[in-house]
């Protein structure tokens, strides 16, 4: 592979990450604070998306679980994605429109928040589980891409909505990966403390 076209990449990537950090600085701040005051509460985060979505969700679910940078006590979050058996039953018995919303109906209750990720913003069963999550009163923090697509349209004030404004997937996820390590280190100094940088 040519070695321009590797260069090419990293500073697509770059690129975005710097013009994207001023705009999102805000929104990731809002979310930073939804998560730990529900953390504070008693409350839980849960989380989905497909794909390399749903692979952040599991990644997401693991720094809190386990720890991001600090040795701390567990945090309560869970990725949907990652019960096999209940997302073929509900896919094979219902439709995979709803693999994650019936995981929201399970498991979610008034003030917990569900992390939903779709870079296109018109995944329809992290529609279906924004409504469902919406319909029991927990919060959203949304990660989207493009135009926030459908998505976007579903959140209320309360909600906090992350897009970056990116036509390409792969770009759009790098930002998503830096964003919930953003969260995930905001979360820890808002248990601990540490330098306001």
């Amino acid at each position: 592979m040519n070695t321009q076209r590797i260069l090419a990449h990293f500073q697509e990537s770059a690129d975005l990450k710097t013009r994207a950090a001023a705009a999102l600085s805000q929104p990731i701040s809002q979310a930073v604070e939804l998560m730990f005051s529900a953390l504070s509460n008693g409350n839980k985060i849960l989380a989905c998306g497909n794909g390399g979505s749903a692979a952040d969700c599991q990644h997401f679910a693991a720094e809190l679980v386990g720890r991001f940078e600090r040795e701390r006590f567990p945090l309560p979050a869970i990725a949907l994605t990652t019960d096999t058996s209940i997302m073929t039953a509900v896919a094979n018995d219902y439709s995979f429109k709803e693999v994650f919303s019936k995981q929201v109906q399970a498991f979610g209750q008034a003030s917990d928040i569900l992390l939903a990720i779709s870079t296109s913003g018109n995944s329809p069963n992290v529609l279906a589980a924004a409504e469902a999550a919406l319909e029991r009163e927990m919060r959203i923090v949304a990660l989207t891409g493009k135009d926030g697509g459908a998505l976007a349209k579903l959140l209320t004030d309360a909600d906090v909505h992350i897009n970056v404004p990116h036509a390409r997937t792969a770009r759009i996820q790098e930002v998503h990966l830096l964003t919930i390590h953003c969260i995930c280190d905001g979360i820890d100094v808002a248990l601990f403390g540490g330098d306001d940088e």
